[in-house]
């Protein structure tokens, strides 16, 4: 059975976000027929409360950064107040500029847009407002929500990342529960903007999927910017009050603060949309797929953050341009998880992409795994900028570079030669004779490359 006008669309896109809208347009450039089906807004969570308005703000941050630290540089700057209406307005002008450009794309690619929530009633049909909606292939891009935890409430002080960007003030004060990339992104925006912040982690450190050198330079780097943080210990509970909230830890210590940001990861939007229901195996509400990102159902796909893995924009788009081609028989290469590049954008940044030195020595054996560190200290550029940090360099003895990982201001920028490096598995002799422009951050890859090779230039190795 069709739709109501007998229309048979070759791809049946269930949600509009990083994912799924880029199989409907990769789908529509291989001229095939295509359907997109969200309920919210085209972009989904990156674009309207996820990827570009955190960086909007941290971005704000960063000048207020600028502006109180100028007399440093001889500029004599003074921070006079952060008006959140002002970064808001600011956040929603580049998030609106965004919006109309993709909505421009979908509409000239002749892509069929239904606005409603959709779900699947067949393994070639979803059913929106009522509407039946057939394709030859289904591909689901249903996305993620910000979780919480058992017990613990959002309202009122209580608020996840969709709550905090919209704040229409600057906190006095922060309890951020949990230490990832999104908790520690919002404590760094927050901190920039005055107000005091106390991160609690369950697990040993910040960043934790991070190589530990990774994390442990980031902690420092966050005391230092008076960003206090408790390590290892689980939460127990939240009450909220006059002031603000009280929080709990299992071993019995209390925190205080105006509000509590729950940042403790994002969950799979699954629940409610008929996926069981089509047969298709799902763990804790993600949706389990083989390499190719099949479903072992019909002509049915899954695609971004309900895939178990990175939950990163990028690797959403990445699965939908790889899923309209492999539908289109292309026969893409598969997506390996560990070449896509993760970026934390806090003050400072990590940029790593591949094997972290544990994993790396997991997988290759101790002995078969060499690590460098190359300090942002002899980088003219860093220096110039202020920035302290380092690359580390992971590669397979006597073989290529596996990993690359990075820390310091800016150095989210690198990540596109790093993901090179890790993907075309060059070997440090690669990399070291290729000429890195100076005075960038970008030359400390070469200069690191140089030292792995043997012949460091401005290292004492």
């Amino acid at each position: 059975m069709a739709d109501t006008n007998g229309t048979v669309f070759d791809i049946v896109v269930l949600g509009g976000g990083s994912g799924g809208y880029a199989a409907a347009l990769r789908g529509a450039q291989l001229g095939l027929k295509v359907a997109l089906v969200e309920g919210g807004k085209l972009g989904g969570t990156c674009l309207h409360n996820g990827c570009i308005p955190t960086k909007a703000l941290l971005h704000a941050a960063e000048l207020a950064d600028n502006a109180r630290e100028g007399a440093s540089f001889g500029v004599h700057t003074t921070l006079d107040h952060i008006d959140m209406a002002g970064v808001n307005k600011y956040k929603d002008t580049v998030i609106g500029r965004l919006y109309k450009g993709l909505q421009g794309l979908i509409k000239s690619r002749k892509i069929e847009v239904f606005e409603g929530w959709g779900k699947l009633v067949g393994t070639d049909a979803v059913e929106v407002n009522g509407q039946r909606i057939t394709g030859r292939h289904i591909v689901l891009g249903t996305g993620s929500y910000a979780r919480s935890l058992p017990g613990l409430e959002i309202g009122g002080n209580i608020i996840t990342s969709d709550q905090a960007l919209q704040l229409d003030r600057v906190p006095k004060s922060v309890i951020v529960l949990g230490g990832g990339v999104i908790g520690s992104e919002f404590a760094s925006v927050w901190r920039s903007f005055g107000a005091e912040v106390t991160i609690i982690e369950a697990l040993p450190h910040l960043v934790a999927n991070e190589d530990e050198a990774l994390s442990k330079a980031f902690e420092r780097a966050f005391r230092k910017r008076g960003i206090t943080f408790n390590l290892g210990v689980r939460f127990q509970g939240a009450t909220q009050t006059e002031d603000g909230v009280h929080v709990t830890l299992e071993d019995g210590k209390t925190f205080d603060a105006e509000l509590l940001l729950v940042a403790v990861g994002r969950g799979p939007n699954t629940a409610n949309l008929g996926y069981e229901e089509q047969g298709i195996k799902v763990d804790r509400g993600f949706v389990l797929t083989n390499e190719r990102l099949h479903t072992g159902v019909g002509n049915i796909y899954a695609v971004g953050d309900i895939v178990p893995g990175l939950q990163l924009a990028h690797r959403g788009f990445a699965q939908g341009i790889f899923v309209a081609e492999e539908i289109a028989g292309l026969g893409p290469q598969v997506i390996v998880e560990s070449g896509i590049p993760r970026v934390t954008y806090s003050e400072p940044e990590i940029g790593s992409v591949g094997l972290t030195e544990a994993k790396a020595k997991e997988i290759h054996g101790a002995d078969n795994v060499e690590v460098l560190e190359y300090n942002l200290g002899g980088n003219g550029k860093s220096q110039i900028l202020a920035t302290a940090g380092f690359i580390k360099l992971v590669r397979q003895k006597d073989g290529p570079v596996v990993g690359v990982h990075m820390i310091g201001a800016r150095v989210g920028e690198l990540i596109g030669e790093g993901q090179l490096i890790v993907n075309w598995e060059a070997y440090p002799e690669d990399v070291a004779s290729l000429v890195h422009a100076h005075p960038t951050q970008n030359e400390a890859l070469g200069e690191a490359h140089l030292a792995l090779a043997g012949k460091p230039l401005h290292a004492h190795n």
